[in-house]
C-alpha cells in the first residue's frame, strides 16, 4: 500500500537519527519502509544558534502533508544555522521528518499523529541511545533530557501505541549505568556487526560519539574508549550493544520530566517544566556557551608539517595509553590534537591500520578484550 512505512522517532536528535535507522534494521529489516522522525538540534560546532531549529530555518524541505515536514538531501539550512539533517538524509535508508518543539508537547503530538497517518503506520517506535530518556531528573552528569522528555510527553498525547527502545545504555553518559540498568531491564535484543551497515559511511563526517561507540560495541569492539565529551572514559562490553525494550507506561512513571511536559503548548514553557525538575534548561546551557564563541571564526591557519602531526599524535597517544584508553573516537582525536581539515585527513590515512571503525586503536595493546560496564559518550 502506498505510503505504508514504519514510523520511529530519534528521541533527542543529534545522533539519535543515526541509532533510530539501526534499531529499525534490527526490528524491521533494513528495506522495510519507515520514516524517521528527529529534531534538528546539534551541538553548537554543528549548529551555532542555540536550541533547536524549526522548519523555517531550512530552505527545500518538502511539506509531505499538513503538520508533516520532510529533510530532503536537497535542504539547506538558513545562515547562520547549521544542520547535518540533509547530509544525513541522503545516507540513512528510513527518510528523515523534522520534529519542531517550539509548539511543546502539544505540537508534537500533532506532528507524529500526522507522520502516522502519512506511513500508515498504526503504532510508534521511540528510540534514544544512551538512556537518559528514563532520567529522573537529578542525576549529577545529566545534560541533555528535554528533548527525549518532550517526545514521551507527545507520544503519549497522540494515544497511539508506543514502544520505548533504549540502545546502548550508558553510552551518553548521562545516567550512571548502576542507576540506569535497574531501570531498564533485560535487554530485548542485541544489534550485531550486520544491523551497522545502514549506517557505514556516516561516521566519516558525523560527530555523534554515542551512536559511533554503539556502531563499534555492535562490531564487537571491546576495551576502554575514550571521547570528547565524556568525564570518564566508556568500557564497551557486550551488553553496550544491547536494545531494551519499554512500555510508554513505564518511561512515564520514571520520568518526572516527560510527566511535567504533558500539555504543554510551547518551547518556552517546556523550559520552565525543565528548570522545575532538573535545576536547568539545556537551551539556556547552549545560549550561554553561544555568547561565548568568538564572533567571527579564526581564519584559516596553515597545515603543520605531517611529521609534526604525527609526532603530536604520538606524544597525545602515550598520555592517553597511561590512562588506560585503548580506542579514541574521530572526534576526539581532532579535537584534542586541534587538526584542520588537511591534517585530520593526512593523520588518519596515516593511521589506517590503527582502524576498529568507527573507533581507533591506540597503542600496540589495543584490541585485547577488557572487561567493564559501560560509563560514557555524548550527543
Amino acid at each position: 500500500m502506498e505510503n505504508t512505512r514504519r514510523l520511529l522517532i530519534a528521541a533527542g536528535g543529534g545522533g539519535d537519527a543515526i541509532t533510530a535507522a539501526m534499531v529499525h534494521a534490527a526490528l524491521y529489516g533494513e528495506d522495510t519502509p519507515a520514516l524517521v522522525l528527529t529534531y534538528a538540534w546539534e551541538r553548537l560546532v554543528v549548529d551555532p544558534v542555540p536550541g533547536p531549529r524549526r522548519a523555517a530555518d531550512f530552505h527545500g524541505t518538502e511539506a509531505a502533508a499538513p503538520d508533516l515536514v520532510l529533510v530532503t538531501p536537497g535542504t539547506r539550512p538558513v545562515a547562520p544555522a547549521g544542520s547535518l539533517l540533509p547530509r544525513l538524509s541522503g545516507e540513512l535508508r528510513p527518510r528523515l521528518g523534522l520534529l519542531d518543539p517550539y509548539g511543546g508537547a502539544l505540537g508534537l503530538a500533532r506532528q507524529i499523529a500526522a507522520a502516522a497517518r502519512w506511513c500508515r503506520a498504526d503504532r510508534i517506535d521511540l528510540v534514544d541511545v544512551g538512556g537518559d530518556i528514563v532520567a529522573r531528573g537529578d542525576e549529577p552528569t545529566l545534560r541533555s533530557p528535554l528533548g527525549d522528555a518532550l517526545a514521551v510527553a507527545a507520544c503519549a498525547a497522540t494515544g497511539l501505541p508506543t514502544g520505548v527502545y533504549v540502545a546502548g545504555p550508558g553510552l551518553d553518559n548521562e545516567v550512571p549505568p548502576p542507576d540506569l540498568l535497574p531501570r531498564l531491564g533485560e535487554p530485548a535484543l542485541t544489534l550485531a556487526a550486520g544491523h551497522t551497515g545502514v549506517v557505514a559511511g556516516v561516521f566519516d563526517w558525523h560527530p555523534s560519539e554515542a551512536s559511533a561507540l554503539l556502531v563499534a560495541a555492535a562490531r564487537g569492539v571491546r576495551g576502554v574508549c575514550g571521547t570528547r565529551d565524556a568525564p570518564q572514559p566508556v568500557h564497551l562490553d557486550a551488553g553496550a550493544a544491547a536494545v531494551h525494550r519499554l512500555t510508554l507506561d513505564r518511561v512515564l512513571t520514571l520520568s518526572p520530566l516527560a510527566r511535567a511536559l504533558a500539555g504543554t503548548g510551547g518551547l518556552a514553557e517546556a523550559e520552565e517544566a525543565s528548570r522545575a525538575v532538573c535545576g536547568f534548561s539545556e537551551i539556556e546551557r547552549e545560549r550561554r556557551r553561544a555568547a561565548a564563541l568568538p564572533a567571527a571564526p579564526p581564519a584559516p591557519r596553515p597545515d603543520r608539517d605531517p611529521a609534526a602531526v604525527l609526532a603530536r599524535f604520538a606524544a597525545w597517544e602515550r598520555e592517553t595509553l597511561a590512562q588506560g584508553i585503548a580506542y579514541a573516537t574521530t572526534r576526539r582525536i581532532t579535537e584534542e590534537l586541534d587538526l584542520g581539515a588537511g591534517e585530520a585527513r593526512r593523520l588518519f590515512a596515516a593511521l589506517g591500520d590503527r582502524r576498529a571503525a568507527p573507533l581507533w586503536r591506540l597503542g600496540p595493546a589495543a584490541g585485547r578484550p577488557q572487561a567493564g560496564r559501560v560509563v560514557g559518550g555524548g550527543r
